[in-house]
């Protein structure tokens, strides 16, 4: 298999981007893409580090980041399994990007910027939630922000195909797989949903 290793080649197979796709670029939130990204409750982040690189989904029941000001994010760094994959490479390499989903929409939203991780008692108090905080937070400064092409949502059929997991794997399982069975899937599985609601936020 032949692989492409120059950009020349590379470009001359796709051609020309679109104007649009690059005027839709800004710098700062602007009134409506503050108004879509503060609409999601569900973002990527994807961080980079000299182990390599993580894509980290971050949820929450409102809006998933706050606006500090027109050229900065904040979002919330919520109990998970303490891996700190993303916040590792933060500390290391601050070059996020950031990709909102809202339900529904087939667009996507992006914003790329430079990151830092912070235990501001100010900054966590603003986020907390039945009497806890989260125990970091990431601040991006935004370097640009676009919309993304639609085609790959709608051609997934993500928000209309139906619920299609009934025949996956539960997480239980691939741990069990992964660990040859040290570890056991089923008992994972039953605790997991009370194990959950104690630490969600």
């Amino acid at each position: 298999m032949e692989h492409i290793r120059d950009i020349e080649t590379l470009e001359a197979l796709y051609g020309r981007p679109g104007a649009p796709s690059l005027r839709k670029v800004v710098h700062q939130l602007t009134p409506l893409y503050r108004k879509w990204i503060l609409a999601s409750r569900l973002c990527v982040l994807s961080t980079v580090g000299p182990e390599g690189v993580d894509g980290s989904p971050r949820g929450d029941d409102g809006p998933v980041v706050k606006d500090l000001d027109a050229n900065t994010l904040a979002l919330p760094d919520w109990r998970g399994n303490n891996r700190l994959d993303s916040l590792r490479n933060i500390v290391r390499d601050p070059r996020v990007s950031l990709m909102f989903l809202v339900p529904g929409s087939n667009n996507v939203v992006r914003v790329n910027g430079l990151a830092r991780v912070t235990a501001d008692e100010t900054l966590r108090h603003q986020f907390e939630k039945a009497g806890k905080r989260p125990a970091t937070v990431i601040v991006v400064e935004i370097a640009e922000i676009y919309s993304q092409c639609a085609r790959a949502l709608i051609r997934a059929r993500i928000w209309s195909s139906g619920d299609e997991s009934g025949n996956l794997p539960t997480i239980g399982q691939l741990l069990s797989e992964a660990s040859d069975g040290v570890e056991g899937g089923a008992q994972y599985d039953e605790e997991w949903l009370a194990r959950a609601a104690k630490t969600m936020w």
